[in-house]
């Protein structure tokens, strides 16, 4: 069985150059391209393995792209990495079918734990899954006022927006998104927004 190559699409060449440089020391098979239009210009000839793509791009999105392979039916796992501002568009993203997605700056050992488990390419999880269940659970014991915070977090809006909407200050809503991630146990933004998608699947 050959082995996976992780195909990286980004527009900016410092930062291919810098993940395939990363991918390489990791003893990971790495190949780069500059836009979602040239990669999928290759689509039928791309070695098995995952993709990791930039959310924003001039000729086409990391949205668009995954939409795109998803219609035609290719088995690559996506990573999108994104900006904080992008939150909402990596959201949508996973509802698209994203495996993960990295907020920028990112630390290394995350991107690779991130490709190592899209790698390992776990089946989707069923409605029996006691994973979602365990998740629901958890959710559902959310104060009101903390499953308030935590849709505002979903939908990346920033504390001082959610805080202006339900009238609280910034500060309280740093209190209750602790909450969360602590009843949770989210160990980061897309970790916590993978768990709401799992649960609401």
């Amino acid at each position: 069985m050959a082995e996976p190559v992780v195909h990286v699409i980004d527009d900016d060449e410092a930062m291919r150059q810098s993940l395939a440089f990363l991918l390489d020391t990791a003893g990971l098979a790495a190949r780069t391209y500059e836009s979602a239009p040239q990669f999928l210009d290759v689509l039928s000839q791309v070695e098995a393995g995952v993709v990791v793509t930039d959310i924003r791009m001039p000729e086409m999105t990391g949205l668009e792209l995954v939409r795109r392979l998803r219609s035609v039916g290719a088995p690559h796992p996506v990573i999108v990495i994104t900006g904080h501002g992008d939150v909402p568009l990596a959201v949508e993203a996973m509802k698209a079918g994203v495996v993960d997605f990295l907020e920028k700056p990112f630390e290394e050992d995350a991107l690779l734990a991130a490709i190592q488990s899209a790698l390992a390419n776990s089946p989707q999880a069923t409605e029996e899954d006691p994973e979602r269940e365990r998740i629901r659970s958890v959710l559902d014991g959310l104060s009101p006022r903390e499953t308030e915070v935590l849709e505002g977090v979903v939908e990346g809006k920033l504390n001082k927006v959610i805080a202006h909407e339900l009238g609280i200050s910034p500060r309280t809503v740093e209190v209750y998104r602790a909450n969360v991630m602590s009843k949770t146990g989210a160990r980061g933004l897309s970790e916590l927004i993978r768990m709401v998608l799992l649960a609401r699947g």
